[in-house]
């Protein structure tokens, strides 16, 4: 009785442990984090088309995930809680001001340039003919950590001789959208958003008043201690893709992955600079 009761134990053994080789195997997969400058559904379909190309050319299990917001995600990115990740210019600023370098893999070329602007806007009918016409009057905003939003065409601001407190109000609305929106129906006077959604409101009533200067396009980076194998792995897959509905799946007007370096966005680090010196 005893001897036949051995080979049950076994299987007993084999069992309990069995939990730790299927952690091991999910310890493999990588984590894709991506701002949340979109409805989180709406990111995650955006997204799927290259996290699926990815896992087959690294042959390593990708899962997208959407940070709940901006600072989150400089957060995440920059304390390596997450393998890889795709970062607006002035979040990838912020996050190596605060948390050192990552590896850079790539950025975005969208109609064959891997640079865009900002446009300051407001309503066709206004008065408003310059920057310096703003004072006094209300402006509206994106998000606090946005490029285009808020930290590029602030600094035009303060160039211009217009500072927050020289405004009547000023708020911050998220999105670009939101922006336009709220320029359009009157609510503010003039606001900041990028220059796919000025073209996208401009038939409907908007007027660009000031653009910004050239900025490198958004940006893929991992974690500081990423293996260099799985580093130069998805650098070589995103630099190969090709395939264009996998480009226009992140955005219709995306038509590369090109290669990037932090120096590409020094410009932009010497506005957020002019920025905290001026506060």
């Amino acid at each position: 009785m005893i001897r036949s009761s051995i080979p049950i134990l076994l299987i007993l053994l084999l069992l309990f442990f069995l939990p730790c080789n299927i952690s091991a195997s999910d310890e493999a997969s990588l984590t894709f984090q991506v701002h949340p400058y979109l409805p989180a559904s709406e990111l995650l379909d955006r997204f799927a088309p290259l996290t699926k190309y990815l896992s087959e050319k690294t042959k390593t299990k990708i899962v997208c995930n959407i940070s709940k917001n901006y600072t989150d995600h400089i957060d995440m990115v920059g304390q390596d809680k997450v393998d890889f990740a795709f970062m607006g210019p002035a979040s990838y600023i912020i996050m190596t001001q605060k948390y050192g370098l990552k590896h850079v893999l790539s950025r975005l070329e969208v109609n064959g340039t891997p640079l865009f602007q900002g446009v300051i806007v407001t309503r066709k009918n206004s008065s408003i003919l310059s920057l310096k016409d703003l004072a006094g009057k209300s402006f509206a905003f994106g998000d606090p950590n946005s490029t285009m939003s808020y930290l590029v065409p602030l600094s035009m601001l303060h160039e211009a001789g217009i500072r927050k407190d020289a405004l009547a109000s000023h708020v911050f609305l998220s999105s670009h959208q939101n922006v336009a929106l709220g320029v359009l129906i009157g609510d503010f006077d003039a606001g900041a958003v990028k220059e796919e959604v000025f073209f996208e409101f401009k038939e409907r009533g908007l007027k660009d008043l000031a653009w910004t200067p050239k900025i490198s396009e958004h940006v893929f980076v991992t974690r500081s201690n990423l293996p260099s194998e799985i580093v130069n792995s998805l650098k070589s897959a995103m630099l190969a893709l090709s395939d264009k509905s996998i480009l226009s799946s992140i955005k219709s007007s995306v038509t590369a992955l090109v290669p990037a370096d932090d120096s590409d966005y020094n410009n932009l680090r010497s506005i957020i600079l002019s920025l905290e010196q001026a506060d």
